[in-house]
């Protein structure tokens, strides 16, 4: 029947060929490099996205689009299904993706040389955004600990106090450290900021890659925050893989708060959403849950790939606890010195052992000393990519050494 699919069908160790098809991931490497840096997945999208792709294609004509109501009320059922937290359409913003977004937000609350709270290390993107709009970033470093990264309360409330910081910009799941904020933690970090006048923006893009029995809960649902002093940044692209059809929804409870956003979002020229993205997304929200939830068993796999992996090969680095996002966060700092320029190390493994991870100095200065390493790709190219990388590992030990 059409639109229905078993969970038989869906088959992420078949691999798809991603060069030569103007993939940012892959056509930026040389031929024979593994390329596990950027934050997207080598695995095909969901069937019945697929198939209402076609459909839009077959439609013939791709003139500027207008989001219609179907796509509101798929965004409100899933997250009120998956959730249970209840949108409001008047809420809702569209535009063209989360980082857009970031910026649009930035533009409405700042003037140059305000201040953009972040939690580092964060993600590299929020550094772009907030030097692009002529802003300062206001780090707050986050506490590894035994049980995983923490929130510096403490630090957070000194770096808020500052009457230049304007904007808090909050990472749930955490991008790169792994991190699923509690419910706890949201609040005190939410009304921190509230009672500060900063406003509270939260970027939620991972929010369905959740891993260990840990649970997203999206901020503006959490008791004892204000939801009209908060802003939720969310999209489908990296849940189903359509960062090329790009569609996000700022979601913004207070009417004030939401036009000033409107307007920088037009100033900004990022309000013509992609045809393509409106299309996919009602799919995704409306049929795509079998899909995710074969894909989520898929990567607890590949967690426990690398997890034995970096075990047995690589037992000095140290493995952050990963309860969200398909994204791990390694300190070799153990294993190749405290002083470790992982840029270097990066572009090393690529050059000698033909595997890509991100550099953790990407994501500011707490990053360093760190690689990121996206799991979200067939199972035997990530244990061969994982292989490569132990072998530049020890290499680069062993030249340290000399």
């Amino acid at each position: 029947m059409k639109g229905t699919f078993s969970m038989k069908a869906f088959n992420f160790d078949e691999p798809t060929e991603r060069r030569g098809t103007g993939s940012y991931k892959w056509d930026s490497a040389d031929a024979d490099v593994i390329p596990l840096w950027v934050a997207d997945m080598d695995f095909r999208t969901a069937p019945c996205i697929i198939e209402a792709l076609g459909d839009r294609v077959r439609h013939g004509v791709f003139g500027y689009e207008k989001v219609p109501d179907a796509w509101y009320e798929a965004l409100q059922g899933w997250f009120a299904r998956r959730h249970g937290w209840e949108i409001r359409r008047e809420a809702v913003l569209c535009t063209t993706g989360v980082v857009p977004a970031v910026s649009a937000v930035i533009k409405a609350f700042t003037r140059p040389g305000d201040g953009v709270a972040l939690l580092t290390p964060a993600y590299n993107c929020f550094f772009s955004s907030i030097r692009n709009n002529g802003c300062f970033a206001a780090e707050t470093a986050l506490i590894e600990g035994d049980a995983g990264w923490m929130i510096d309360f403490a630090a957070l409330e000194k770096t808020l106090a500052d009457p230049r910081v304007k904007v808090l910009l909050f990472c749930s799941p955490h991008n790169p450290a792994g991190r699923v904020w509690t419910a706890d933690e949201i609040r005190r970090t939410a009304q921190i900021a509230h009672q500060a006048g900063v406003l509270f923006v939260c970027d939620e893009i991972h929010g369905e890659f959740v891993f260990g029995g840990s649970r997203y809960l999206p901020a503006a649902s959490v008791e004892g925050v204000d939801p009209l002093r908060t802003v939720i940044l969310t999209s489908p692209t990296k849940t189903f893989n359509l960062a090329g059809a790009g569609i996000a929804a700022i979601i913004a409870a207070d009417p004030k708060i939401r036009a000033k956003i409107d307007r920088a979002v037009n100033d900004n020229e990022c309000c013509d959403v992609n045809v393509f993205g409106v299309a996919a997304d009602i799919a995704a929200w409306n049929q795509g849950e079998a899909w995710l939830e074969a894909l989520l068993s898929y990567l607890q796999g590949n967690l426990e790939s690398p997890q034995a992996s970096f075990a047995e090969t690589l037992p000095l680095s140290r493995l952050s606890k990963l309860e969200g996002t398909y994204l791990l966060w390694a300190d070799m700092r153990p294993m190749l010195g405290a002083d470790l320029d992982t840029g270097a190390l990066c572009e090393s493994l690529k050059k000698h052992e033909k595997v890509w991870a991100a550099a953790g100095s990407h994501y500011g200065r707490d990053g360093e000393g760190f690689v990121r390493i996206n799991i979200a790709t067939q199972r035997a190219l990530l244990l061969e990519g994982l292989t490569r990388l132990a072998a530049g590992a020890e290499r680069w030990r062993k030249r340290e050494k000399e």
